[in-house]
């Protein structure tokens, strides 16, 4: 008689204990930097820059009720132009928009911007 310790023997012998391997371990995900678009706090739409550009296009004076009615153009044209140039600036895995993030930006809405060397 074979020593088995003092348990007794049977034709079914128990289940190996399960191996538990070590957990595995994985990045946490990756964080996306949330969007805030502040338009107003970039001197964008501010009367004298709304001012310069008339003059550049050749007014001589501003009623002042154009300086809302401008702003109320300039804001969506300007929020769809950056949320294009920071796609690009996030598909080059760069946190600085560029120029050329800018003029492709512009070109992607069907405008051309020359004088940049893109």
């Amino acid at each position: 008689m074979a020593s088995n310790g003092g348990l007794p023997l049977t034709s079914h012998s128990a289940p190996p204990a399960a191996i538990v391997a070590a957990p595995v371990t994985t990045s946490p995900p990756r964080r996306r930097r949330i969007r805030r678009y502040s338009i107003y706090g970039i001197g964008v739409t501010t009367k004298p820059t709304i001012r310069r550009l008339a003059r550049r296009g050749g007014v001589k004076r501003v009623a002042g009720l154009m300086y809302e009615e401008t702003r109320g153009c300039m804001i969506p044209y300007i929020q769809g132009l950056l949320m294009d140039a920071i796609l690009h600036t996030e598909h080059d895995h760069r946190t600085t928009i560029t120029a050329r993030d800018v003029v492709h930006a512009l070109r992607h809405s069907g405008k051309n911007l020359y004088g940049f060397g893109i």
